[in-house]
């Protein structure tokens, strides 16, 4: 018995260190298989990582929603134009890409949520551009069979207007003006990250967007037409004025033209229902959730907002006034709060429009009127244009030459030496 006892005694470290590599095999196993399932469900779901010869594929464009199609559209376009394969990766199986006749680029659902990012986490390919922003942070990792990630923004404004840590693990990021460069080595420096790359390539869809108004008339409104375009958020106009302004842009006998900003309807539905139960569409007000913004930023005269990022499609593309609020922003869990100091977008507001104090809501129509009438907004506008919006009327032409120069970096480095040679 003793014998037995003996040889069968395992000391207290050696039992610890078995413990742990018993732990880590069963922990290493469960990953692998937890692996090769999704791998299989992807491929079994029809997803495709790679081209038909197996190699990586040389260009994806994941788009979240069809709502950035705008952004997308311009770049497919030329690419398209100079002849270069594109796969169009798009969580929305509405997406108009689908609408469109290309024989370069590709497109594809791969589903929403949990289903998409699966697909994503898998992706082989050289180079992938997104304006998703949270790479590496929650469910969208970085695939170790993708090489470079592209980060282009949905608007302009701000680069640090996402959710903390929103582009930090990107490689490069393509910049609409340069003031962004200032926020994103800010973040940087504060971080000790390593440098992304920064290209600037202006505004795809504000160039989009400008020929748009080119071919376009503005509408001779019978009176006035005032668009409360908001932020969504505890810091936004209806979560923090509601019914209040409403009432007093009634007041004024000008048409209304309510546009909530599409995440309202998921972050603020609780307000949004309650407002549009209480005004509901009629002539004197209305409700705007359309996809595509052109046509009530054009038709509106004049603009209401908080620090929506609307505010510089509307003043800089279609040259009308605005006037704003000055909420108190909370950028407590936004990459804002790591600078020092006041966002540019922010600093900018007063070059672009007229601020709105709640004392001045009760003489909202006068203001309004005054605000139409002011000329000395044209100067400040083209200063912003200058400042957030490069190379207007190049933005896709631009972005595309980086990623082609970028991709021949990646795939053929020393041909790119031979010729620096």
């Amino acid at each position: 018995m003793s014998f037995i006892s003996a040889t069968h005694y395992i000391d207290p470290g050696t039992g610890s260190m078995l413990f742990t590599l018993v732990i880590g095999l069963l922990s290493a196993g469960y990953f692998f298989l937890k692996r090769l399932i999704i791998n299989m469900k992807f491929f079994l779901s029809g997803g495709s990582a790679r081209n038909e010869s197996g190699e990586k594929l040389p260009y994806v464009i994941f788009a979240e929603s069809e709502r950035y199609w705008n952004v997308f559209e311009p770049i497919c376009d030329e690419f398209e134009r100079r002849g270069i394969d594109l796969e169009y990766w798009t969580a929305s199986e509405n997406d108009p890409v689908f609408a469109k006749p290309y024989t370069h680029v590709h497109p594809s659902s791969i589903g929403e949520g949990n289903r998409a990012f699966a697909k994503l986490n898998m992706m082989s390919a050289c180079i992938c551009l997104a304006t998703t922003p949270g790479l590496d942070v929650y469910q969208w990792k970085r695939s170790k069979d993708v090489d470079w990630y592209v980060h282009t923004f949905h608007t302009t404004g701000t680069s640090v207007g996402y959710h903390m840590f929103g582009i930090d693990y990107f490689d490069a990021v393509l910049m609409g003006g340069p003031f962004m460069e200032h926020e994103v080595r800010t973040l940087e420096r504060k971080r000790e990250l390593p440098p992304k790359e920064l290209e600037l390539v202006g505004v795809t869809y504000m160039d989009s967007m400008l020929e748009r108004v080119k071919g376009t008339p503005r509408p001779q409104n019978a009176r006035p037409v005032v668009l409360l375009a908001p932020t969504w958020g505890k810091s936004g106009i209806l979560s923090v004025y509601g019914k209040r302004i409403i009432d007093c842009l009634l007041d004024t006998g000008f048409e209304i033209v309510v546009r909530p900003h599409p995440q309202s309807r998921v972050s603020d539905k609780e307000i949004l229902d309650d407002l549009m139960r209480t005004y509901p569409d009629g002539s004197d007000i209305s409700w705007n959730f359309d996809n595509d913004n052109f046509d009530v930023l054009n038709r509106a005269d004049i603009m209401i907002t908080d620090f929506s990022g609307v505010i510089f499609d509307y003043t800089l593309i279609f040259d009308k006034p605005v006037i704003y609020t000055e909420g108190n922003f909370d950028d407590s869990i936004y990459d804002a709060c790591w600078l020092d100091e006041p966002q540019w977008r922010f600093s900018v507001f007063p070059k672009l429009g007229i601020p709105l104090k709640e004392e001045q809501f009760d003489h909202m129509r006068e203001v309004i009127e005054s605000v139409m009438r002011s000329e000395d907004l044209n100067i400040g506008r083209d200063e912003a244009r200058r400042e957030a919006w490069a190379y207007r009327g190049e933005a896709a032409q631009r972005t595309v030459d980086y990623l082609v120069r970028k991709h021949a970096e990646l795939t053929k480095p020393e041909e790119i030496e031979s010729t620096a040679d």
